[in-house]
């Protein structure tokens, strides 16, 4: 799927502006990485791109469709192709990790199926390869509620991996892992958009995951874009100018120093704009 956003604002109940004047262009196929400060709107805009929030101005098209001008059966459809990984998954704790998993084919199941599936689970040889993808599949069968946080954070990747949509997006997946499992994690997720040429929207939390593993990076502050690049053109002066209002040390998730690509034929993204004052 591609996505375009075009000076889009978002208010939130309350009056809050949690994006304001957006715009961002997307092609298919994109991995890209969010980052930023607390409060800058990833997780709203990532929100906003799964069609959970209505935008309050501007303009959103998912593959050139306005997501709110369709009937309601056509948005549930556009709903089911949207793979959303939530910080903290909503997984019913005494839900066995197998159903957990499953219930990503919920929407191109249908009722029957999937109903079906709560009694007997459809498709278990596909759950736990998605689990075991993240090192999972000995917890096949256990319950929700005898995992820990990171641990359920998995199982929400899994479940999205084993849904295989099209746009696949990712509000701040691995912040309850440590250091290996966050970076193995996240390749997952890269393999699979690669592979299946899907596009990839995740906000992070630590900046060397996003530097080492996405083609382009957009950093955002106060609900609009401080910048767009390729990694290898995100420099220091600004992400410290980018996490200035929250901390002095730049956010990572290991302790190495920050690792950029090397430059390559296609390290330059053609027309990135430049940083934004």
């Amino acid at each position: 799927m591609n996505l375009t956003l075009e000076a889009l604002h978002l208010v939130l109940p309350g009056g809050h502006r949690a994006l304001a004047g957006m715009l961002l262009d997307v092609s298919r196929g994109e991995r890209i990485a969010v980052i930023g400060p607390s409060g800058a709107g990833k997780t709203s805009l990532l929100r906003v791109l799964g069609t959970a929030l209505r935008p309050s101005s501007g303009k959103l098209a998912i593959s050139g469709v306005d997501p709110w001008s369709l009937p309601a059966g056509a948005l549930r459809h556009l709903r089911s192709r949207i793979g959303l990984i939530h910080q903290a998954p909503p997984l019913p704790p005494r839900q066995r990790l197998v159903t957990a998993v499953l219930a990503g084919r919920l929407g191109a199941w249908g009722f029957v199926k999937g109903l079906a599936s709560l009694a007997y689970p459809a498709d278990i040889d596909g759950a736990r390869a998605a689990l075991a993808r993240l090192d999972l599949a000995d917890r096949l069968f256990d319950r929700c509620d005898r995992l820990s946080g990171g641990q359920l954070q998995r199982v929400g990747v899994a479940r999205v991996l084993y849904q295989k949509p099209d746009l696949l997006l990712a509000d701040e997946p691995v912040s309850s892992l440590d250091p290996q499992l966050a970076d193995q994690t996240v390749g997952e997720l890269h393999r699979e958009a690669r592979a299946r040429g899907v596009t990839l929207v995740a906000s992070l939390h630590a900046v060397d995951l996003a530097l080492k593993w996405f083609p382009r990076v957009v950093g955002l502050r106060d609900g609009a874009v401080a910048f767009d690049r390729p990694p290898v053109r995100v420099t220091d002066a600004m992400l410290r100018d980018l996490y200035a209002t929250e901390t002095p040390v730049i956010p990572v998730q290991g302790v190495e120093p920050l690792q950029r690509p090397e430059p390559g034929p296609r390290a330059t993204r053609r027309g990135a704009p430049p940083l934004c004052r």
